[in-house]
């Protein structure tokens, strides 16, 4: 007997996740994407797996550009993600996403300044395992501005992402 989709659904959003905003760049053209699928998969070499929609611009910039950052925000603060779910705008004049300001990082993608801390990452490996990518960087780089605050997580909000595919997405 198969298995349920919305039986699927409920018990993969119990997987505890971290939720923060991923920076991209290639070129002149940057964003930022809120994510739950981070993890890390090494020590030596420091390596960060990230899980991304084949068909987000994130993507289609992390495939071109070599690099992506990882920021984690603070708990107390996560109205940030509803804005990052989808493209983002950039303004070079402000050097902002969506109205949050943003540095280059070591690699060139952004971070933002309100992170509590973040890691820089170089691309070593992307494996298509079906509707996402799993992309496998190297943390080039990394800080922390605010070392007891508590990092932002799925279950701090109403987000739901995992499970199956739903209809019309």
């Amino acid at each position: 007997m198969p298995l349920d989709d919305e039986l699927l659904n409920r018990v993969t959003w119990k997987i505890p996740n971290a939720l923060a905003l991923v920076g991209s760049r290639s070129g002149d053209e940057r964003n930022g994407m809120t994510t739950s699928w981070i993890t890390q998969l090494s020590m030596e070499p420091v390596l960060i797996g990230i899980g991304v929609d084949n068909s987000a611009v994130t993507h289609r910039l992390i495939s071109e550009g070599g690099c992506f950052t990882v920021n984690f925000w603070d708990a107390d603060d996560t109205r940030v993600f509803v804005k990052f779910s989808k493209p983002a705008s950039y303004d070079d004049a402000e050097g902002t996403l969506n109205g949050r300001t943003v540095r280059e990082a070591t690699t060139g993608a952004p971070v933002f300044d309100e992170a509590i801390a973040w890691v820089d990452c170089e691309v070593r490996q992307a494996h298509d395992l079906g509707t996402h990518t799993l992309f496998i960087g190297e943390v080039v780089d990394a800080a922390i501005d605010d070392d007891d605050a508590r990092p932002a997580s799925m279950s701090d909000t109403r987000m739901k992402y995992g499970g199956v595919k739903r209809g019309g997405h």
